[in-house]
């Protein structure tokens, strides 16, 4: 594939996000289209240099990466624990989880309510306060693509995806192993 870099117009910001983990979406508007429009220039691009670029049906691109350095893989933990929490808060409420997830800000006040309801649970990952969780995890889903600033609260956007399933994967891994135990 021949590639013609003068097409690649925003090929550095594009680069630079990817490469610091970040979820390039559709409210991304200028590097999305970019990617979309180039998405074979890219993906042969970044394959070159060997970085492996993925689209998600649901709307958003990102860089497949080994999650095995400790630092990513206490992020994870902590993306996979708030989802988890949120879930449940939300189905506790009567409300349907995923379109909740989607549709709501996450206030202080939310914030709060998930860490006391599972402190046992962030307390293992070093979370012990809301101004930690606002920190540790609020400022990294909005650092990685994964939510939008909303005034001092956060909205949640589609590459959360990556984490509600790897959470089904989870829990489908133990029903199975439940069923062969019985």
């Amino acid at each position: 594939m021949q590639l013609n870099l003068d097409e690649l117009t925003q090929l550095a910001e594009i680069s630079k996000k990817l490469s610091n983990g970040y979820h390039i979406s559709e409210q991304d508007f200028a590097l999305w289209q970019e990617l979309d429009l180039q998405e074979d220039s890219y993906t042969a691009l970044f394959g070159a240099l060997g970085n492996t670029l993925k689209r998600d049906s649901r709307g958003f691109f990102y860089f497949e990466v080994d999650d095995a350095t400790a630092s990513m893989g206490k992020i994870s933990r902590l993306f996979a624990l708030t989802l988890f929490a949120l879930v449940e808060f939300y189905a506790d409420k009567g409300q349907d989880p995923l379109r909740a997830l989607f549709e709501h800000e996450i206030t202080t006040e939310i914030w709060g309510q998930l860490l006391q309801q599972q402190y046992h649970l962030f307390e293992q990952l070093e979370i012990f306060s809301v101004t930690d969780m606002k920190r540790e995890i609020a400022n990294r889903l909005l650092r990685y693509g994964l939510a939008r600033p909303s005034g001092d609260q956060i909205k949640l956007l589609s590459p959360v995806y990556r984490y509600l399933d790897a959470l089904m994967d989870v829990d489908h891994s133990a029903v199975t192993e439940e069923k062969a135990d019985v």
